[in-house]
């Protein structure tokens, strides 16, 4: 059997159809994920996908990191669930002190899409497993509030322990700090990412096939036979 991976689905979410093909591509089960119900359904792993979740206006993933699916999430990713916040899920993961740091208004004040070369930092995390640090993947943006900020304690922190996972390469698109694209708690098992993965599966419909790695990654780490 393969591995239960859920997708959450918060009011205005837009890439969760998305999510659950990749994840489908890659091998695992996608199980559709309610935000307003606890209920984790006998999952293996989380991703939270990428679109506008409620209460944005107020500042992205404040409202939602409020929601009864997250307090779940929060208690099964501290015990070491894979779970991957992918654009709002990545905002949604620093407002629920999942991940540190915040997702801010892009520093020239303008929506961002590209295709985005990245390069590859950390990759003994549940996510990146398949990659190999210092590749270069091309994986697209889409996102208004995409820079990533922390203060100078927390940017050591995270550069010391090898905590960041993906950089900016090639330009950085929305002015995050030290070229920032996605970064990792510190056991790795939750990675929050602004690029989208799920829209570079497959080089007939996106720029890359990079972004199948993610998932295949998190089926290695789940034990999954490809």
């Amino acid at each position: 059997m393969s591995a239960r991976i859920g997708v959450v689905t918060f009011p205005g979410s837009l890439d969760d159809v998305d999510t659950a093909r990749a994840i489908a591509r890659a091998g695992g089960t996608p199980v559709s994920l309610w935000h307003d119900d606890s209920a984790l359904r006998g999952v293996n792993a989380v991703v939270l996908p990428g679109g506008f979740s409620y209460g944005d206006y107020l500042r992205c993933g404040a409202i939602a990191r409020f929601s009864a699916v997250m307090e779940t999430i929060v208690e099964v990713a501290q015990a070491g669930m894979p779970v991957l916040g992918i654009c709002n899920g990545f905002q949604i993961l620093c407002e629920s002190h999942l991940l540190p740091g915040a997702l801010v208004r892009n520093a020239h004040r303008r929506y961002r899409l590209a295709d985005q070369a990245l390069e590859v930092a950390r990759v003994d995390t549940a996510w990146t497993g398949d990659l190999a640090a210092g590749d270069r993947v091309v994986i697209p943006v889409k996102h208004g509030e995409g820079r990533y900020v922390a203060d100078a304690a927390t940017l050591e922190e995270l550069e010391s322990g090898g905590r960041v996972v993906v950089r900016y390469a090639d330009g950085n698109p929305n002015g995050s700090l030290n070229d920032i694209a996605g970064v990792s708690n510190a056991a790795g098992n939750v990675v929050g990412m602004m690029p989208h993965p799920e829209h570079a599966i497959d080089q007939r419909t996106g720029p890359s096939a990079d972004g199948l790695r993610l998932f295949t990654s998190v089926l290695s780490t789940l034990g999954v036979n490809l």
